[in-house]
C-alpha cells in the first residue's frame, strides 16, 4: 500500500472520532512495505501535529467542507498539505502520489478535487498561511480550546508550551540501577559511539543526542535500560520507597513506572499493579519479563476496591491518573484531534473519584503520589485542593525535586524542547483514618 494512503486511512479513523493513532496506525503499517513504514509514521504523526493549522488552510482552499462520510478524502488532503509544507518531498511527487491514492478510495470525484486544491496550495499556500498567522490557532497549531486554556493558565509560558508540543521529542532512557549506575551506562554508550548526556532531574535518566533503534542499545535485551521520559522517572524517588513495603501502582499501563519502582527498591514486600483493561496489562507483563521483575497484575476498575483489594493496607500508592495527556502532545500529536474542552471536567471528576476510592487502602502514615501527564491545573492542583478540603486525614508533603513550577498544591512540569514532557506531581500523607 502507498504510505500516503496508509497514513490517511489511519488519520481518517482519528478524524471520525473512532480511534487514536496508537490504535489505528499499526494495522495500516502492516499493509505497507517495510522500507516505507518510517515514512508512513512520519506522514501520520506529522499531519496530526500540524492538523489545526493545515485544517484552517484547507478551509481557505475548499469551496465547501467535506461531509462526514468523506473523512478519508479530508485526511488524504491533509497528508498532501503536510508534505508540501513540512516535508522535504518534492512538490510534484507530493501532489502526484497523493492524488494517485484517490483511486483506492473508490471516490472518482476526489481525484480532481485533490489535484486542484493541492496545486493551488503549492501556488498560494505560503501567502495564505502568512495572512492567517494572526490567528493563534494557525500560529501555534493548537485547537482553539486548548490554545485559550494554556494562555489562561500559563500567560507567560503558553507560547513556549505550544512550541515544545510541536517539536519532536527527545529519546530518553532510564538506567536500571540493579545493573549499572547512570555514569557506568553513559560510558557504555560512549564506547558504542552513541552520543548521550545525563538528564537534569532524574538520577536514572539519560537523553540521547539522536533517537536510535533500542536493539542497538547496550544490554537492552538483558534489561539494563528502558525508554522512559525524564518526568515520568521522578515518581520512583518521590515515593520514598523502603524495604518491606506493600506498594500499589494504580492505572499502571504500560508499566514503565511499575518497573522503575521495582528497580529502585528490590526489597519491596509486594507490588500490585492494576489497570482497567486486561489487554493493556499485556504490555506491562512484557516489560516485567524483559527486566526480570515481578508484580501482581490485576485488570479492574481501581475505584471498585471491593473487587480487587485484599484488605491489607499499602504503605505507598502511585496514582498516575487518567488525564487529558496535554503534557505529552509532542509524543501523541493526535491528542489535538481527539481531546475536546468538555473532556476536562469529566476527567477531573474521575481523578477525584480515584483518590477517594484508593485513600482507604492506604495505611496511616503511608504516602500517595498523585501524577498526571496533563498541563492543565483543572486536572492537577485543583483536584488536589478539592480532595484535601474533603479529606480531614490527608496532608500534603513537599516534593523533593526542583523540577517544574511550584503550584498551590504540588509541582507542574511543563514540556521542554529537548527535555522532559509535561507532568504534574503532588504527594499526600495519611495522618489519620477516615471517619466513617
Amino acid at each position: 500500500m502507498n504510505p500516503r494512503l496508509a497514513a490517511a486511512r489511519a488519520l481518517a479513523a482519528v478524524l471520525s472520532g473512532k480511534a487514536s493513532l496508537n490504535s489505528s496506525l499499526p494495522a495500516q503499517l502492516d499493509k505497507v512495505e517495510e522500507r516505507d513504514r518510517g515514512l508512513t509514521q512520519d506522514l501520520a504523526f506529522g499531519t496530526a501535529r500540524w492538523q489545526p493549522r493545515l485544517d484552517l488552510l484547507a478551509a481557505q482552499l475548499l469551496q465547501k467542507p467535506f461531509k462526514a462520510a468523506d473523512a478519508d478524502v479530508q485526511a488524504l488532503l491533509l497528508v498532501g498539505l503536510y508534505q508540501l509544507f513540512y516535508s522535504r518531498m518534492p512538490a510534484h511527487a507530493a501532489i502526484g502520489e497523493t492524488v494517485g491514492c484517490a483511486d483506492k478510495l473508490k471516490k472518482p470525484w476526489a481525484k480532481g478535487l485533490l489535484n486542484a486544491v493541492l496545486r493551488r496550495a503549492q501556488r498560494e499556500g505560503e501567502a495564505l498561511l502568512a495572512d492567517m498567522e494572526r490567528d493563534p490557532v494557525v500560529r501555534t497549531a493548537h485547537p482553539r480550546w486548548l490554545q485559550k486554556s494554556l494562555k489562561a493558565f500559563w500567560p507567560e509560558q503558553w507560547e513556549a508550551i505550544c512550541a515544545a508540543n510541536n517539536a519532536h521529542p527527545p529519546m530518553i532512557l532510564r538506567v536500571n540501577r540493579r545493573h549499572h549506575s547512570r555514569d557506568a551506562y553513559l560510558a557504555l554508550l560512549a564506547e558504542a559511539g552513541i552520543g548521550a548526556s545525563a538528564c537534569q532531574y532524574s538520577r536514572d535518566g539519560i537523553v540521547l543526542a539522536e533517537a536510535c533503534d533500542v536493539r542497538g542499545l547496550p544490554g537492552f535485551a538483558d534489561g539494563w535500560v528502558s525508554v522512559q521520559d525524564e518526568a515520568a522517572q521522578l515518581s520512583a524517588d518521590l515515593l520514598e520507597l523502603a524495604p518491606g513495603q506493600r506498594v500499589l501502582d494504580a492505572c499502571c499501563a504500560p508499566g514503565g513506572k511499575t518497573c522503575h519502582l521495582l528497580e529502585a527498591e528490590p526489597g519491596l514486600a509486594h507490588m500490585v499493579a492494576i489497570d482497567l483493561e486486561a489487554k493493556r496489562l499485556t504490555r506491562v507483563r512484557e516489560n516485567l519479563e524483559r527486566l526480570k521483575l515481578d508484580a501482581e497484575l490485576i485488570a479492574c476498575d481501581a475505584r471498585d476496591t471491593a473487587s480487587w483489594w485484599d484488605g491489607k493496607p499499602f504503605q505507598r500508592i502511585l496514582l498516575d491518573a487518567p488525564c487529558s495527556a496535554t503534557g505529552v502532545i509532542r509524543r501523541h500529536p493526535d491528542i489535538k484531534l481527539t481531546r475536546q474542552a468538555d473532556d476536562i471536567p469529566a476527567l477531573a471528576t474521575l481523578q477525584g473519584e480515584l483518590l477517594d476510592a484508593l485513600w482507604p487502602t492506604l495505611e496511616v502514615g503511608g504516602m500517595l503520589l498523585y501524577a498526571t501527564c496533563s498541563s492543565l491545573p483543572t486536572e492537577n492542583t485543583e483536584v488536589i485542593d478539592a480532595f484535601l478540603a474533603r479529606t480531614p486525614g490527608a496532608r500534603e508533603l513537599d516534593l523533593a525535586t526542583e523540577a517544574g513550577l511550584r503550584q498551590p498544591h504540588g509541582r507542574q512540569l511543563l514540556a521542554q524542547e529537548g527535555g522532559h514532557d509535561g507532568f504534574y506531581y503532588a504527594k499526600l500523607i495519611k495522618i489519620a483514618a477516615s471517619r466513617g
